[in-house]
């Protein structure tokens, strides 16, 4: 800090490193949605378990709150366990986002006057009027067993997806893309009509969501306080 208090123009220790780990973040990203319409799996097996640990470390070094850090890591848990193509691991890896959904929804819950706001109100009223009419759309569709489990879990997303809006219109939109990437993988399940290339198109939407929801977070100053991550060295 400067003897007037101001933020030094070049930030020290570890959060120089944070731009260089934000642009190998964009690096993977890029490469794995060019393997996915490649059809290159192994560019995608390679690629995607590396997303979500670059994009946490960059919230870590830019002192974002430790809520958010922690819901991209069980993040990554979902998208290592949902690589396996089996029921076992896809449940393993709906309960991993589910809990970086706990974590999204605590962080987001610390303002909850601007979430009493009409506005608030209305496009929470909205969410759960898509949700109700894609539930009762899809659930023939589903496998019985997966049904509740897909229900609940849809339930905790589309709160994560209303509340994000607390945190500005970056975190607003990508909450609505996680919603919307998760809505893909449900209809792949159900066995719907896919488009081209479904797997690129749940990665673009997934990716897109969590470097969103870090970025509202992030410039919303989320990390003043007690749950900041202190780069170290700053």
């Amino acid at each position: 800090m400067t003897a007037t208090g101001a933020r030094p123009a070049h930030p020290g220790g570890a959060e120089r490193f944070a731009r260089p780990v934000l642009l190998a973040f964009l690096l993977v990203a890029a490469a794995d949605l060019a393997g996915l319409l490649a059809g290159a799996d192994t560019v995608h097996l390679v690629a995607k378990p590396l997303l979500m640990p670059l994009l946490a470390g960059y919230a870590a070094l830019r002192g974002g709150p430790r809520l958010l850090v922690a819901a991209l890591l069980f993040g990554w848990g979902g998208d290592v366990f949902l690589l396996a193509d089996d029921e076992p691991a896809f449940l393993v890896g709906m309960g991993s986002f589910a809990a970086g959904h706990v974590c999204y929804l605590t962080l987001f819950g610390r303002d909850e006057g601007r979430g009493r706001a009409p506005a608030a109100l209305a496009t929470g009223a909205g969410y759960a009027v898509v949700l109700a009419g894609f539930l009762v759309l899809i659930w023939p569709d589903l496998p019985a067993d997966l049904r509740i489990p897909l229900t609940g879990y849809s339930l905790l997303l589309t709160a994560t997806a209303w509340r994000a809006g607390v945190f500005g219109p970056y975190a607003a939109a990508g909450g609505a893309l996680f919603l919307l990437s998760d809505a893909l993988i449900a209809t792949g399940i159900a066995e719907w009509p896919q488009a081209p290339v479904p797997d690129f198109w749940v990665m673009l939407t997934y990716i897109a969501a969590q470097a969103l929801l870090t970025h509202g977070v992030l410039a919303a100053g989320a990390g003043r306080g007690s749950d900041r991550v202190e780069p170290s060295g700053a």
